[in-house]
């Protein structure tokens, strides 16, 4: 089956190596252009190390692409972190179709943030879902699902890179083996249960210290690595990367205003939330690189009653 991977980043690269070691027929490979000054793409860099032809279309909407794209007679498109949009005239063009990977149990958090998402808002459980793409935004119709379970402690950087990750590129290879069987299913997505949350931004990553320490909890882990949790200090911004939530057992334990550095010490300090306290052990500063929080308190001379988010 003649093969055409379409991506970019790690993810892209991943893909294509698994598919290239099973001896799976790759016939080219399309990645999004880079921007100026941005380095080769690790998807084109592998490419091209496998000595296959790489393509970068700017759009595809373009019927000469879409020209050049049929004359590879492609069987299979496989879709590993595609950001351009893509047309289903373009979509339908190999023998079966085109599949691609979603970071969520579709239908539920459509868009590009569905990792973010589940983590901020409490699930347990979330997952992927590699399904037939169409015009729409993640609305095509699911192949296959794998779904995993977000912890007490999971962060965004760990569900993805630890699960997502290697259950996607695994789960991709689990889908081209039932396009080839011919038993590759479509399965119509519910949109009584459709979700969808816009990008997860730095505005939607700020801390409110007057919120419960749940919410804050879940704000930075799902948030960490990007876009990072932030709160102020002295009108700059200061991202919380790890913080260990204090839920509050006597009112002492929420002694002090909002947003107080309620302790300064080497493994970290404690703020002030509605009903406990934080240990934020990893920050990074405007314009600073990540740090340990201790070590950044120190050269920063953060005092004890000083407010975080005035």
């Amino acid at each position: 089956m003649r093969i055409v991977v379409h991506g970019q980043q790690a993810f892209g690269k991943a893909v294509l190596e698994a598919l290239l070691a099973r001896g799976e027929e790759v016939v080219a490979v399309y990645v999004a252009p880079e921007k100026d000054g941005q380095k080769a793409d690790p998807l084109k860099e592998a490419a091209i190390a496998a000595g296959l032809e790489v393509r970068q279309p700017s759009s595809y909407r373009d019927e000469a692409v879409a020209e050049a794209f049929r004359a590879l007679k492609p069987d299979l498109q496989v879709m590993a972190f595609v950001t351009l949009f893509v047309p289903s005239s373009f979509l339908n063009i190999p023998t079966h179709g085109s599949i691609q990977y979603h970071p969520s149990l579709l239908p539920a958090y459509r868009g590009a943030s569905a990792i973010n998402w589940p983590i901020i808002k409490g699930e347990t459980e979330t997952g992927l879902s590699i399904f037939w793409p169409d015009d729409g935004l993640d609305t095509g119709d699911v192949l296959l699902t794998k779904t995993t379970p977000i912890g007490p402690k999971d962060t965004l950087g760990s569900v993805y890179f630890d699960r997502l990750f290697p259950m996607g590129v695994e789960a991709m290879l689990e889908a081209v083996d039932l396009v080839k069987a011919g038993k590759a299913p479509r399965i119509k997505q519910d949109e009584d249960k459709a979700t969808y949350e816009g990008l997860c931004r730095a505005a939607n990553a700020k801390i409110d210290w007057g919120k419960p320490w749940s919410q804050i909890d879940r704000l930075i882990r799902g948030c960490n690595p990007s876009p990072g949790a932030w709160t102020t200090l002295d009108g700059k911004t200061l991202k919380i990367l790890d913080a260990t939530p204090l839920p509050a057992k006597t009112p002492k334990d929420i002694a002090g205003k909002l947003g107080e550095v309620a302790a300064v010490g080497p493994d970290g300090f404690l703020v002030v939330c509605a009903d406990g306290r934080f240990r934020v052990t990893r920050v990074q500063p405007e314009g600073g690189a990540k740090a340990a929080a201790g070590e950044w308190a120190t050269a920063a001379n953060l005092a004890v009653g000083v407010r975080l988010g005035v």
